[in-house]
């Protein structure tokens, strides 16, 4: 219904051509270190490619860890032994998110925090996101509240073996973020996993695609991107088919998909 609510809003607007057409709103979301940014960047860079109605799309990726709450005193000495749950959802500022989403939906130019993960604190810079015809925005949480979840046209999960995923994570914490081993494998067990496996894996059910493998599924991301340009492009017709059989065949295609895995 969301989908399909949200597509004749943009057919009633799209013949008033003074109004500035909404952008198209993709939440990505999946574990820690699942691909979700690789993701959004194949997806940006896919469309970016393609040039519709003889103009380049503009496509923009915002991170649900840009919108980290700034911490007191007590908690910055937490997170610096480890100690701090940033994957439970009252760690991410979600009234700054949906302010955010909502001005973006009304094609506003907004003003992004930026978050300092070796300091645990917001820097004093912003970074200024321009409106775009296609925002993706990607984070551990991004389905956790139906308030901000109901916000998106198209909602992807990107499902990674947690192997990989720990894996990744811990190679990229020492080495971007400056942490030990010991300190990220804890962290992990300790806060990461149970709160991916009781915050993050249940909003699965949620997403309208499922991305097994992350960026290396150039096949799906493939199919998503062909299902973007069919919505943006193109006349009412094309735009009122892609809402109905578009959304269709992504889904009918997952359910076969995972009939034929073994269980």
């Amino acid at each position: 219904i969301m989908a399909g609510d949200t597509e004749t809003h943009l057919r009633d607007r799209s013949d008033n051509t003074t109004i500035i057409r909404q952008p198209f709103l993709i939440g990505v979301s999946g574990g820690t270190a699942s691909g979700k940014s690789s993701v959004c960047e194949k997806i940006m860079e896919l469309l970016g490619q393609n040039k519709i109605d003889h103009h380049q799309r503009q496509v923009a990726i915002l991170s649900q860890d840009s919108f980290y709450k700034v911490l007191t005193p007590e908690q910055k000495a937490k997170a610096l032994k480890g100690q701090f749950n940033f994957d439970h959802p009252d760690a991410f500022d979600n009234e700054l998110v949906l302010q955010t989403l909502r001005l973006i939906l009304q094609g506003k130019t907004v003003q992004i925090p930026v978050y300092d993960f070796v300091t645990h604190s917001r820097k004093d810079e912003f970074v200024t996101v321009y409106p775009a015809d296609v925002v993706l925005f990607e984070g551990i949480l991004m389905f956790y509240s139906q308030e901000i979840r109901d916000l998106f046209q198209m909602k992807l999960f990107v499902d990674t073996d947690p192997d990989t995923r720990l894996s990744r994570r811990v190679l990229r914490d020492i080495s971007e973020r400056g942490r030990e081993l010991e300190q990220v494998l804890a962290q992990y067990i300790t806060f990461v996993k149970p709160a991916f496996e009781e915050f993050c894996l249940p909003t699965k059910k949620y997403a309208d695609v499922i991305i097994p493998r992350g960026a290396d599924n150039l096949v799906a991301i493939n199919l998503i991107v062909q299902h973007i340009q069919d919505i943006l492009n193109g006349g009412l017709s094309k735009r009122h088919n892609g809402c109905t059989n578009g959304h269709g065949t992504p889904r009918q295609r997952r359910t076969s998909e995972s009939s034929s895995r073994p269980h």
